[in-house]
């Protein structure tokens, strides 16, 4: 469980008396389920006292109890579900920056497991910005697809997926519940190039809906064009919970 801890955690006992400091009430609460968390007590999933119990435990106030749920929440330790509570987080994903991997070998690698469901499947007419992606007429024929993806139960992806007909004539046809459209499009089109823009986006409505988060949630969103060749293969956006994702890239000069 260590990897739910930031860099620069340290428990107090481990401080030389001479740097001892009076630890705000705030601190405390969080310091003490940061330590269930840590030791295995609370496991991923496992629901965290409300801020009425916390209240009564640590006989605070419930703005204090609600500041560290909230801080814990922004942190990675915990995610909350609306109307139900507070749950310990699963470590943090970690997903290739500059190398492209299907979602799924990514959290089978973590010991995880994958599933998805399928939300959109279907032929649509270019506009404007989709026909300047691909390099085609406005209203030509693309695939269309929204996938969401999901790590033990919990949704970790949207994948917002648009695709050349000329390069995936069968696309429609798949069931991607059992082959994601990454693994099929890369083999029907093998990959030779790829485009990455990474950005810090609030998620919208639907969004976080799909993804259970509360509404405007930060969220890392990705925004991926691929080639085969000379042509284009897929435009995808995909879009991960801030708190449950990691992206991490690697470079040779």
């Amino acid at each position: 469980m260590t990897d739910n801890l930031p860099d620069n955690y340290l428990p107090d006992s481990y401080l030389p008396d001479s740097y001892a400091k009076p630890v705000p009430l705030y601190a405390q609460v969080k310091q003490s389920i940061i330590e269930k968390i840590y030791t295995g007590v609370w496991k991923p999933h496992d629901r965290v006292p409300s801020e009425a119990e916390l209240v009564k435990q640590f006989n605070c106030s419930r703005m204090t109890a609600n500041r560290a749920l909230r801080e814990l929440t922004a942190e990675g330790f915990l995610f909350r579900l609306q109307g139900v509570g507070s749950f310990v987080s699963e470590p943090k994903g970690q997903s290739a920056l500059f190398e492209i991997h299907s979602i799924a070998d990514e959290i089978v690698a973590r010991a995880n497991r994958h599933r998805c469901k399928v939300l959109k499947l279907a032929e649509v007419n270019a506009n404007i910005t989709q026909a300047a992606e691909f390099s085609i007429a406005v209203g030509a024929l693309l695939y269309h697809s929204i996938i969401v993806h999901y790590e033990n139960d919990v949704p970790v992806q949207i994948e917002d997926r648009y695709v050349n007909v000329q390069a995936a004539p069968e696309y429609l046809r798949q069931d991607f519940r059992q082959q994601t459209a990454h693994d099929y499009l890369s083999h029907v089109a093998p990959l030779t190039e790829g485009e990455h823009i990474v950005e810090a986006v609030a998620g919208d409505a639907l969004s976080c809906r799909l993804l259970h988060i509360e509404a405007n949630t930060p969220c890392l969103l990705i925004s991926r064009r691929t080639w085969s060749k000379a042509f284009i293969v897929s435009s995808a956006k995909l879009l991960f919970p801030g708190h449950r994702y990691k992206l991490k890239g690697r470079f040779n000069s």
